[in-house]
């Protein structure tokens, strides 16, 4: 039952906290909304370093089959310069990993998270869950407030 007493209603977890004016609901949705853009950067960057870690794995194929090929001062070169090379200075793509999450991804994921307790009870997704109520068409099976 939402707290209207509609069991047709959102449940009462998607509601903001008594005294949560829409401007807070719809500050915490862009906090999340950008938050969810950073996940997105962060998978990608995911796929960057293991993109990169296959490709430089992929490598030893191609230096064995130079070698197999008579071409041992080409497969020198491919690994001298390449296998193993840093991508950036200093560092492999793993290292790129671990520096966004400390330093950027763990403190936005956190700070997104206090202001949701200290403004709206720890609720997530509350400007969705509004924009949800809003946009439904009540009575239909298929616009339900609730599984």
């Amino acid at each position: 039952m939402s707290e209207s007493g509609d069991s047709q209603g959102p449940d009462a977890r998607r509601l903001g906290p008594a005294g949560a004016v829409d401007t807070t609901v719809e500050a915490l949705g862009a906090l999340s909304e950008a938050l969810e853009t950073v996940e997105r950067a962060r998978g990608q960057l995911y796929g960057f370093h293991q993109l990169t870690g296959g490709a430089d794995l992929a490598l030893d194929r191609a230096v064995e089959l130079l070698r197999m090929a008579g071409h041992a001062e080409q497969a020198d070169l491919v690994e001298r310069e390449i296998v193993g090379r840093n991508v950036v200075p200093g560092r492999w793509t793993f290292q790129l990993v671990e520096e966004y999450e400390d330093t950027y991804y763990r403190p936005f994921a956190e700070v997104e998270e206090r202001l949701r307790r200290e403004l709206a009870g720890g609720r997530r997704h509350l400007y969705e869950a509004a924009m949800k109520e809003a946009r439904r068409t009540h009575g239909h099976p298929q616009h339900t407030a609730r599984p």
